[in-house]
């Protein structure tokens, strides 16, 4: 399956049906009188966040929806059957945003999620509703209110705690390889990855995803390379881990570059915490890793940790910082007060 992280479409609720004019001919009633119904409701446009759906490629072939239009009404003051609404399923992290993207119409965040997009018309009034004490056999009636409609863009932005970021062939592949299920591709020249991926960590019993994007190169800003268009995918991490090749010319450099692209996307990306390891030491000596562990240090401010994503070495210190940079699992019991009795928990 293809990925697709954007799609453009055009959504239209369904117009509401027209009123009827009409007029009861009965033996036994007299003088008779209207009883033109009122029309029916139009569908709704809904949107409806489900599992198990991670791309938006469904919307590349599919790109109009229109829900149906209420019927009319008739005679015996039957009021029209109303259009169905017309359900559309996103995935989770999926954002509704308008036209020119200066809005975020709805953000889907929980599955389960449905909002109503367009609401549908309200179905005219029949010519019966319009019968007064003055006005015995009006022949009016109401066409329907309008539809709502709209072109809107539908991004994805997927969720995970952690995000990988570095530049390209910093080892992002192979670290998610080593520490996932994940199966992303792995070859020894730029831009490997080309698209985000998923893995789901177990450490010390304790699950969280990790999200791999693209490398960033300098210009990503602007486009250069894959540019930053995956950046949105890490907006919601809790942490970011930065990953640096340690047989770059320049490791500092090589940090900056990142650093001053995740600036220029903004977003607060540079205000989430940040976790760096030099990447690739399984063929350094202890001396070597240790200068080069020190100059990342001074570029970047923080500790620096040497692992090796192939051979595995310092993975275990990696997913111990990144669980205590995450925090607690959703519903884990909190650290006990003095005197407190703890209660039985349960991650399920």
């Amino acid at each position: 399956m293809h990925f697709l992280d954007q799609a453009k479409i055009y959504v239209r609720s369904g117009e509401g049906g027209p009123g009827a004019v009409s007029f009861r001919r009965e033996k036994y009633i007299e003088y008779g009188g209207p009883d033109g119904g009122n029309g029916g409701k139009g569908g709704d446009i809904v949107f409806e966040c489900i599992a198990g759906l991670n791309t938006l490629i469904d919307f590349r072939y599919t790109q109009h929806f229109r829900a149906p239009r209420g019927s009319g009404g008739s005679g015996s003051n039957r009021t029209g059957a109303g259009g169905k609404d017309l359900v559309i399923r996103v995935p989770l992290g999926t954002q509704v945003l308008s036209e020119d993207k200066e809005e975020v119409l709805i953000d889907f965040t929980e599955v389960g999620q449905r909002e109503v997009l367009f609401r549908g018309g309200d179905g005219g009034r029949g010519n019966a509703s319009y019968k007064t004490s003055t006005n015995r056999t009006p022949r009016q009636h109401g066409t329907g209110w309008p539809f709502g409609e709209a072109w809107v863009w539908l991004r994805l932005k997927l969720l995970a705690d952690a995000g990988l970021v570095g530049l390209p062939n910093a080892g992002k592949s192979t670290f998610i390889n080593q520490v996932t299920n994940a199966q992303a591709k792995v070859g020894e020249y730029a831009f490997t990855t080309t698209r985000p991926q998923l893995g789901v960590v177990r450490h010390k019993q304790r699950e969280f995803v990790v999200a791999d994007i693209p490398g960033l190169i300098q210009g990503a800003a602007e486009g250069a390379g894959i540019g930053d268009r995956f950046l949105g995918h890490i907006e919601r991490c809790r942490v970011l881990l930065h990953l640096v090749d340690a047989n770059d010319r320049d490791v500092a450099e090589s940090y900056r570059i990142v650093r001053d692209e995740l600036e220029n996307y903004g977003e607060g990306l540079t205000d989430k915490k940040v976790i760096v390891a030099l990447n690739k030491i399984d063929m350094l000596d202890p001396e070597l890793i240790a200068a080069l562990s020190a100059e990342l240090a001074e570029a970047s401010g923080a500790e620096v940790m040497a692992i090796s994503g192939a051979s595995g070495a310092g993975i275990e210190a990696v997913l111990d910082q990144l669980i205590e940079a995450i925090g607690p699992a959703p519903g884990a019991p909190k650290e006990l007060e003095e005197g407190e009795v703890p209660v039985a928990w349960s991650p399920l």
